[in-house]
């Protein structure tokens, strides 16, 4: 009989909200050679797992190329329509606190033009002030076609951190007359918890103040802009400032926002593949404040800033194989833990982003790309209630389930270890013809490159396609799969 890992359930289960997750004893193995057994309960189903769920993050910086976001850069376009025909693409990070708007032509701002074509911005490392960046009208009006070629929506940060709520409030109106209703929220800063930190705030800045400082910037932008939406606090990781935020300003805010990173900072020698990969205390203690907020204000919350490793990532860990099956997996625990959306931090050659490159030189899938994009291939839907029990302690081996649209049971199983592969029975307790099984596998964790999605890569362009899809005969009521060491697999059950 196997034996329910009972630590990892009882920290699910308190992420989970909607009986996501629930226990189950005693098992008369459908398979003898299996140390596993996920059982899905389809009659309960837990939170919605959005169309909009999946985006990425941006530097403002990138704006100083009004070129880059455009929908002339189509292999970019087709690089982040793979992760999704909808979805939220946000422009914020340190940088946005460093932006300038003008409404004046390139040709009329001599050496404050932006910068020269081609340029790409990697995530801030916030170890020095950036040099300021000018957004002009040019560079807006391309994101907005680029958000249509996407068919993705917008978050869009602004600068409370060095500038004046007047200009927030022009820059503020351009956007939103140009986005309409592809603008899901204004952002008035980023991460304001550590402005005393980073030097934009002398020491001792505290919620009080930021909050009257919020409260300035929103009542310009209303006044030019009544129907502007928000979002915030925005902050680094303070749950002290979400609350008290999302109190005060419930009425004025479409949503909450808030960032998290695993690791940190990139020179601990201490930040290492298996830290990323073990369960992180940490990030249950940020997703159960940001829940019980949501429970408390009925304001839905999205990761609106995230990634492996805070100061642009850590070489050998951010853009190993392993952060692909960490950034799939996140998504899955934010989704249960009730966030609406996350967006994966990025940008130039940083050694998290998602997508790495330039116009010039081309764009590649970085390893967490994949797992993005086998979260994609799941759908969205409802998570269902389910339990993976053990026949050892199997803190590496994790399983989500949901029903799709689409109206298929389906399961995504990660296994984390380095070495140890695992035989998992599962059983939809649902009548079911056959199950797919389609793998996301690399050469090991640490692998940069030679990553495949149902066997095949994502070219430059965003093209990609399975060519391996198994299947799985369903015997006894269950699909017994093999989920080799350092991989995942989605399984999806075709209804009789």
């Amino acid at each position: 009989m196997l034996a329910m890992h009972r630590r990892d359930f009882l920290r699910l289960s308190a992420l989970a909200s909607s009986s996501t997750l629930i226990a189950k004893r005693g098992w008369g193995a459908p398979d003898s050679a299996a140390i596993a057994r996920l059982t899905i309960d389809p009659s309960r189903e837990g939170n919605v797992i959005g169309p909009d769920f999946t985006g990425l993050s941006y530097e403002t910086a990138q704006l100083g190329d009004p070129e880059f976001f455009s929908p002339s850069n189509r292999d970019l376009v087709g690089l982040m329509r793979r992760l999704g025909g909808s979805g939220v693409l946000r422009i914020g990070g340190n940088t946005s606190e460093y932006s300038r708007w003008t409404a004046e032509t390139p040709a009329a701002m001599g050496a404050d033009a932006p910068a020269q074509p081609g340029a790409a911005v990697g995530p801030d490392t916030g170890k020095a002030p950036p040099k300021p960046t000018i957004i002009t009208p040019h560079a807006i009006r391309n994101l907005r076609g680029f958000v249509d070629a996407l068919g993705w929506k917008l978050i869009y940060g602004l600068n409370l951190g060095t500038g004046t709520p007047e200009t927030a409030a022009e820059e503020a109106a351009y956007v939103f007359n140009t986005f309409g209703p592809r603008l899901i929220a204004f952002q008035l800063c980023n991460e304001p918890d550590l402005f005393s930190r980073n030097g934009i705030r002398k020491a001792g800045y505290a919620y009080p103040d930021f909050a009257k400082e919020w409260r300035s910037f929103y009542e310009a932008i209303k006044k030019r802009v009544p129907d502007a939406p928000f979002a915030g606090p925005d902050t680094a990781f303070n749950n002290e400032w979400l609350l008290p935020f999302a109190n005060e300003f419930k009425q004025d805010i479409v949503s909450l926002s808030q960032h998290y990173y695993a690791e940190g900072p990139p020179t601990d020698p201490s930040m290492t593949i298996a830290r990323l990969l073990q369960p992180n205390p940490k990030l249950q203690s940020q997703f159960a404040g940001m829940g019980q907020t949501r429970k408390d204000t009925g304001l839905p919350f999205r990761l609106a800033e995230t990634n492996s490793c805070y100061s642009g990532g850590k070489e050998g860990v951010s853009d190993t194989f392993a952060s692909a099956l960490w950034g799939a997996e996140l998504m899955y625990q934010l989704a249960q833990a009730g966030g609406e959306g996350i967006n994966f931090h990025g940008g130039g050659f940083g050694w998290y982003t998602p997508i790495a490159g330039t116009r010039e030189k081309g764009f590649t899938a970085r390893p967490i790309f994949y797992g993005m994009l086998l979260f994609a291939q799941a759908g969205a839907g409802k998570l269902l209630a389910s339990s993976l029990e053990y026949q050892q302690d199997e803190p590496l081996l994790t399983a989500y389930s949901l029903r799709s649209d689409s109206g298929s049971i389906k399961a995504v199983i990660f296994n984390k270890h380095k070495d140890r592969s695992a035989r998992i029975a599962i059983q939809p307790q649902e009548r079911s013809e056959e199950a797919s099984v389609l793998r996301l596998t690399a050469s090991g964790l640490e692998a940069t490159t030679g990553i495949v999605l149902g066997a095949n890569g994502v070219d430059g362009g965003g093209k990609w396609e399975y060519s391996s899809l198994e299947r799985v005969s369903i015997v006894d009521n269950a699909a017994t799969i093999e989920v080799p060491s350092a991989s995942a697999a989605l399984v999806s059950f075709k209804r009789l």
